[in-house]
């Protein structure tokens, strides 16, 4: 008699594996029922940390979501602060790498005082970098 962690007996493993192996193959749900399926993204959800110089959005949409991805993970107590510290406390925080990077690209020997001072450069370097 085996006695393991296995909060499963060996014939609902096997449903489980045959459950899955649709899946694993597909790549994507293979249910018929739609609502098995995650929900999609609504218009309104807030967007996720890509790139602050996506296309088809304006620069004044561009600055918000920066500033807003910035303001939540690096808070008040940053600032003031150069960029090599910022990126620092981005990456301690585990923000997006490329928030981290687009901070990083910034040059040493600025000082950035407020989160909007530091998304403005931020969205101002990359539109300069994609130009």
């Amino acid at each position: 008699m085996q006695r393991g962690s296995d909060r499963l007996n060996v014939h609902r493993d096997d449903e489980m594996k045959h459950e899955l192996q649709g899946l694993l193959r597909s790549g994507h749900p293979t249910r018929t029922e739609e609502w098995h399926d995650p929900e999609p993204t609504a218009e309104d959800d807030p967007e996720v940390w890509q790139n602050p110089g996506s296309p088809g959005r304006t620069p004044v949409a561009r600055l918000e979501s920066v500033r807003l991805e910035l303001a939540r993970v690096l808070g008040r107590t940053s600032f003031p602060a150069g960029p090599r510290r910022l990126a620092d406390g981005l990456r301690d925080r585990h923000a997006p790498d490329g928030l981290v990077e687009a901070v990083e690209r910034l040059p040493e020997s600025e000082r950035y005082a407020t989160v909007h001072e530091l998304a403005e450069a931020v969205v101002g370097a990359t539109e300069g970098a994609g130009s």
